[in-house]
């Protein structure tokens, strides 16, 4: 299986680097790509400390990278997190630079692309791009952790939306713990 992993300059760079740990450890062919604004993101949210993992990543500016081209066989592509910078130009088929040239293959290839938008509040803007791209078969996964699993840490708030995203993509994972009823 083959995955491009596309971190953008939202909020949350943490869940990219999580999910690209946890394809890498099952084994699965990772290209991770990232934008200018994402590296900002992540060196203040992550104090650095993030920065070494960027070493192997595709910069957004390599539009002749392989995934650019519908003949290059990827399985999916996760945006995330995903700026509404780049939810807008994937909306409108704006393929400036290689993560928007990427999700416009995946669309026009029809396979699977997994958008998680990481911005509050949403502006109608932004509902109607993340609607018209659900029309068009993009899973739209925001970012929003849940409680049922009860959380202890940040890390477990993390796993939940990387586990919700692993879902999505039909890879089994035991990131949380799943709902299985209230109790009586």
């Amino acid at each position: 299986m083959k995955i491009a992993v596309a971190l953008t300059g939202a909020s949350g760079t943490v869940y990219g680097l999580r999910l690209i740990e946890e394809l890498e450890s099952r084994g699965i062919d990772v290209t991770p790509i990232v934008s200018n604004a994402a590296r900002k993101v992540m060196a203040y949210e992550l104090e650095d400390s993030g920065a070494e993992a960027l070493g192997g990543f595709t910069s957004e500016a390599e539009i002749d990278a392989g995934v650019a081209s519908g003949s290059f066989k990827l399985d999916a592509m996760i945006i995330v997190p995903c700026s509404m910078k780049t939810l807008s130009a994937v909306a409108s088929g704006y393929a400036s630079n290689l993560i928007a040239r990427t999700a416009d293959v995946m669309i026009k290839e029809q396979r699977r692309l997994v958008i998680v938008p990481r911005e509050t509040p949403l502006s109608a803007i932004h509902l109607e791009n993340m609607l018209k791209l659900s029309r068009l078969g993009v899973t739209v996964l925001p970012a929003m952790p849940a409680f049922y699993h009860k959380p202890r840490s940040v890390e477990d708030m993390i796993d939940f939306v990387v586990g919700k995203i692993l879902d999505s993509l039909e890879i089994e994972n035991d990131l949380y713990r799943r709902w299985s009823g209230g109790s009586t």
